[in-house]
């Protein structure tokens, strides 16, 4: 029940941690990985699961919220929004391999704003997200030995 549950807070904090709501999900990944209860390989795997389902989120957002351009609460000024779009345009889809920054949830937001190809999305955001926790488990693999 412990392997379960711990898989789902860290699949729970790792997809927070992706959509536009101020959240770490490495501290809960580290611990997991230093308790040694659960192994390494699924926890890459849920957390970059969570993780590129949260983009997902920020997608669709940007997807569907240029409808509300013009609006006095839209986030975004007709200026950013077309900075954000050549900025997008200018450095292509490949600035979503940078998508796990802490800039990446606006990445993956303009993403589905410029209607990137989804299985594109994916693919380089599943790549980013997965990374991301190879690297910090080598990382907190080495302090630990």
């Amino acid at each position: 029940m412990m392997l379960v549950s711990s898989l789902f807070g860290l699949f729970f904090a790792a997809f927070v941690a992706a959509t536009v709501v101020p959240f770490q999900s490495e501290v809960l990944f580290v611990a997991l990985q230093v308790a040694g209860h659960v192994s390494l390989v699924w926890l890459v795997v849920v957390a970059s699961l969570g993780n590129t389902l949260g983009a997902l989120v920020n997608y669709y957002i940007g997807h569907g919220i240029t409808r509300f351009e013009g609006k006095r609460w839209f986030p975004a000024s007709p200026a950013q929004m077309i900075r954000a779009e050549r900025w997008f345009q200018r450095w292509g889809i490949w600035v979503l391999l940078l998508s796990w920054l802490p800039v990446g949830d606006i990445m993956t937001v303009v993403a589905g704003v410029m209607r990137t190809r989804l299985w594109l999305f994916l693919l380089l955001v599943g790549i980013a997200k997965t990374s991301r926790y190879i690297g910090l488990a080598l990382i907190t693999a080495r302090l630990i030995e």
